[in-house]
């Protein structure tokens, strides 16, 4: 089993690299969470330091997930008495809990839903890319990440139950279960944007505070 316990922590070490904390230090010089609404996340880094460094963050947090689902689940391949989606799963879950609880900031990252789209797309290309186009359309009308994040939580596994039991595709059980667990933890992780939409406080994206209230 030290092939699977290998591939967990390291699953973890590049879920957990702080790619927010790290740009914002290099771009200005200090801690993302000091500023906006003190998420180390891509739209908090959009508000403060613009589309570019929140374009580059997106793409890493994504390539968290790629890799760890991708290339590191196959270390010891052949070698683990487990089924090759399973440990992919369970790769991809070490790297999406690492972005959340980063053990090189205190164990308070981001949210996930970057790595979680990484790691979901290797696992389910098709229901990944049509939970992303809902999670666009919505961002670009209603204009706040947070709703668009709860709704592509919930759009995920609606897709996969439907593709399994009405089109009748091959979806991993292991899967299924695990999309109903990344619902719950991205409401979980947006407890706290949920309270500020139910206060209709909830900064709507590419407006400032004031203009969003208003």
């Amino acid at each position: 089993m030290i092939f699977l316990f290998t591939i967990l922590v390291l699953s973890y070490l590049v879920g957990s690299i702080p790619t927010a904390i790290i740009t914002s230090k290099v771009v200005m010089r200090d801690d993302i969470r000091k500023h906006g609404s003190g998420n180390a996340g891509a739209t908090n880094v959009f508000r403060v330091m613009g589309w570019k460094p929140a374009v580059f963050v997106v793409l890493v947090d994504v390539g968290k997930g790629v890799v760890a689902t991708l290339l590191i689940s196959k270390i010891g391949a052949g070698s683990i008495p487990l089924d090759e989606t399973v440990v992919r799963i369970l790769a991809g879950l070490c790297a999406i809990v690492g972005h959340i609880w980063t053990v090189f900031a205190g164990f308070h990252g981001g949210k996930g839903v970057g790595t979680a789209f990484g790691v979901l797309v290797v696992l389910a290309p098709v229901a990944s890319l049509i939970t992303l186009v809902v999670w666009l359309v919505l961002v670009l009308i209603i204009r706040i990440v947070s709703v668009g994040s709860l709704v592509a939580g919930i759009v995920f596994p609606t897709v996969l139950f439907i593709q399994r039991y009405i089109g009748k595709v091959d979806i991993h059980d292991a899967l299924l279960v695990v999309s109903l667990l990344l619902c719950v933890l991205v409401f979980v992780t947006h407890r706290s944007n949920i309270r500020r939409l139910l206060r209709g406080e909830e900064n709507r994206f590419g407006l400032k505070k004031e203009e969003a209230s208003s």
